[in-house]
């Protein structure tokens, strides 16, 4: 964190803006991510937290302002591509393949990497996610929603990311559930991979972040350490319940 100040940004957006239709849903917002960190994005239902992510991530294309990655821009550039980027999104809802079994949907979370790497990144995640490891030839829609998100996740880490990025990982899980998943949140972040948290659960986010920005109808109302964002009066009265 220390060269933060030199070093260019893994991730800089720069005053995009969305829209669906007519809809302004994203009006110019801009943000970093550095190498290593944890930054997360809060805000109410329908702030434009998934839209952004997914604007990052290829499926929506903004109208206006630049997205790059390693300094190069990448808007416009197709969301099957990004993964070759070294972009990974876990989307919101998990959308992990239903009929397929555990293991199979780890190995299409790999198709931008060479077969002959498939195996060590499959051995990798079992150890990262023994629960999966248990599940490995069960169908995947059979697994609890907790273990779908540990999937889902598990998927996009097949790729090997330079930054993962994940969409709501707690949601619909039960409070034991949700430690969990931070629990694995914070690990990743420990092993160095770069993370944009999407997340409902204020507090929680802020708990395993470096930074954070808050959002409010497609703009980008206040930003700072996460830390201190978890101490602001104003962001403890709209989302963190106190």
């Amino acid at each position: 964190m220390s060269n933060q100040t030199q070093a260019a940004p893994l991730l800089k957006v720069n005053d995009i803006h969305v829209y669906y239709g007519a809809i302004h849903a994203i009006k110019g917002i801009s943000l970093e991510v550095h190498e290593n960190e944890i930054v997360t994005l809060i805000g109410a239902n329908g702030a434009g937290k998934s839209t952004t992510l997914n604007t990052i991530s290829g499926l929506l294309k903004p109208r206006q302002g630049t997205i790059e990655m390693n300094g190069s821009p990448i808007q416009g550039v197709s969301a099957s591509k990004m993964v070759f980027r070294g972009l990974a999104l876990c989307p919101e809802g998990r959308r992990i393949f239903q009929q397929m079994t555990v293991r199979e949907n780890l190995e299409m979370g790999a198709y931008s990497r060479p077969n002959t790497e498939i195996e060590a990144s499959l051995e990798e995640m079992f150890q990262r996610f023994p629960r999966l490891k248990e599940r490995e030839k069960q169908i995947a829609g059979t697994l609890s929603g907790g273990e779908q998100q540990m999937l889902a996740m598990a998927r996009a880490l097949m790729s090997r990311p330079k930054l993962l990025m994940l969409d709501e990982p707690s949601m619909g899980l039960a409070p034991i559930l949700v430690e969990q998943i931070f629990d694995i949140i914070a690990e990743l972040h420990q092993s160095g991979v770069t993370i944009l948290l999407v997340e409902q659960n204020a507090q929680m986010a802020l708990r395993v972040a470096d930074r954070a920005y808050v959002m409010e109808t497609g703009l980008i109302t206040m930003q700072g350490p996460a830390e201190e964002l978890l101490h602001n009066d104003a962001v403890q009265k709209a989302y963190l319940g106190s």
